[in-house]
């Protein structure tokens, strides 16, 4: 079955609450959705990272962060 649909979308406010990195965020029709990874080494390493040094809490600053209510 072939459709050929014509519309218009017009948004005045869109609230999106969480994105993530495997959502797909439609407006409108889609014939297919199919998905895609890819992962490209640009920063052309060759080999792993170097371990990570642990940080005590003594060493690790506090921050306030605000509080943000999220409503429906």
């Amino acid at each position: 079955m072939c459709l050929t649909i014509h519309q218009q979308i017009q948004i005045q406010f869109l609230k999106v609450e969480s994105i993530t990195n495997s959502s797909v965020l439609q407006i409108g029709s889609s014939g297919s959705i199919q998905s895609v990874s890819n992962a490209y080494n640009t920063g052309g390493f060759t080999g792993p990272a170097e371990e990570a040094e642990p940080v005590s809490e003594a060493e690790s600053p506090i921050i306030d962060m605000p509080i943000m209510p999220f409503t429906n």
